[in-house]
């Protein structure tokens, strides 16, 4: 029953009212304090992502992402758009990748996922800006991606077990 068309479109909505959410929520958190850096995010709803992949496949977990980035732009405007969208569906991607090459664990994916999603947004930054300089910037973000990369794979490796049990119940 659980493989049904009606079930996986009501488990994707709900994830998709999850990680906008999370998503939104995430913007009350004073991580600036703690790392006074523009840019920098946990990434909270990348943790709805690797879910979605893990469990629903790489479709639905695009379909599921670029939906949350839809939704959360009504939040923050076009240019939070362009750089949710094209950070996210590099790192969906990236994430499918790694997961189908069956060596990686939750942490190597979500790693990969959280590097190509700054990689994304820093290229978005150079279309826009029209500028090469804010390259210099790469660096930086990705030292904090591989640490919100860690901590969203700790998230979700928890969320996926649990999940796991419950499916198996």
């Amino acid at each position: 029953m659980k493989n049904t068309r009606s079930y996986k479109i009501a488990l994707s909505a709900v994830l998709i009212s999850l990680a906008a959410a999370l998503s939104y929520a995430e913007r009350f958190i004073p991580l600036g304090l703690i790392v006074p850096l523009p840019g920098i995010k946990l990434g909270l709803a990348n943790v709805v992502s690797i879910f979605a992949l893990f469990f629903l496949g790489f479709r639905t977990a695009f379909v599921i992402l670029v939906s949350r980035c839809l939704i959360t732009s009504f939040f923050g405007g076009f240019s939070s758009l362009m750089f949710s969208l094209v950070g996210g569906i590099m790192a969906v991607i990236m994430m499918e990748l790694l997961r189908k090459c069956r060596i990686f664990s939750i942490y190597g994916i979500s790693i990969g996922g959280s590097v190509m999603h700054v990689t994304g947004q820093i290229l978005t930054s150079m279309l826009i800006m029209k500028s090469y300089y804010v390259l210099s910037y790469l660096p930086v973000l990705l030292v904090s991606a591989v640490i919100t990369g860690i901590i969203t794979a700790l998230i979700s490796a928890q969320v996926l077990k649990r999940a796991e049990k419950a499916i198996k119940l």
